[in-house]
């Protein structure tokens, strides 16, 4: 992972005026290879729902002004970005002065893009309006107090079967856990996962969602890894992986993989 030039894990400045090389992209090939997938065949569609909750610049007359806003990054984008050169461009973004929020929204939107390879959707919300949170969104089982022999800590996805007839449920768990590849800093998140198939076996399912608890690895390649390994051992007729993680620096970030083109990220929880 070619990551020698990012600032993550290193000492930064933090600059306060406008600078769209600050974004860092990082390829997502790598990964994708790691898990068995090839030649840009992916089996989902998806994207990543990132909460921006510091951004803030100056109005012509020099008063500051400030949003939060939801960004989303499509799955077939060739890179993500690196979320500390995220901050950092944001953070540029504070003494310098925009005619309006919209012409806020519309850089980063341009920047992001040509950063990433691919168009990004970027919405401004005011923060004094920010809606509401959830703890769990209605409908999912919460599975986090299923009976668990041999709990492991290390990525175990034999954990995972399926058996009997077809089903449609949708499970929640508040215990992922996955450690930064750069820092070593602990990502915490809820994973939410919705399928017709065969009856997942739900203590496996935990076991399974518990052992990612030392793996290093991006958000968006967690997620890649849980919904290819449910697709693989579980074989569901369809299938969609969330979680929406607690913000660290002022973001989080909540990717999505489903085998239906109309699924979305979903509500924002309490943890953020």
């Amino acid at each position: 992972m070619a990551l020698d030039n990012a600032p993550l894990g290193k000492a930064s400045d933090y600059p306060d005026r406008y600078d769209p090389a600050l974004l860092f992209p990082v390829a997502r090939e790598e990964n994708r290879r790691r898990i068995g997938l090839e030649d840009g065949r992916w089996p989902w569609f998806g994207g990543d729902l990132w909460q921006a909750w510091e951004i803030s610049w100056l109005r012509p007359g020099g008063i500051p002004d400030l949003a939060w806003a939801e960004i989303r990054f499509p799955a077939a984008s060739p890179s993500i970005i690196e979320s500390k050169s995220l901050k950092l461009y944001l953070n540029s973004l504070n003494q310098t002065a925009f005619s309006s929020a919209d012409q806020v929204a519309e850089a980063i939107t341009g920047d992001l893009s040509s950063a990433c390879g691919a168009a990004v959707n970027v919405r401004f919300l005011s923060v004094d309006d920010s809606g509401t949170a959830i703890g769990r969104p209605s409908g999912y089982e919460l599975i986090d107090n299923e009976p668990v022999e041999d709990v492991v800590y290390d990525y175990a996805p034999e954990s995972l079967s399926a058996t009997g007839p077809v089903v449609t449920e949708k499970f929640c768990s508040h215990l992922l856990k996955s450690n930064c590849p750069v820092t070593g800093q602990p990502d915490w998140g809820t994973v939410l996962i919705s399928y017709t198939g065969s009856a997942i076996d739900r203590a496996g399912l935990l076991r399974y969602i518990v052992s990612f608890r030392q793996k290093q690895d991006f958000h968006e390649h967690c997620v890649e890894t849980l919904f290819t390994d449910l697709l693989r051992r579980c074989k569901p007729q369809n299938l969609t992986v969330c979680a929406r993680y607690t913000r660290r620096g002022g973001l989080d970030i909540n990717p999505w993989r489903s085998t239906e083109p109309e699924e979305q990220a979903g509500p924002r929880l309490i943890r953020q």
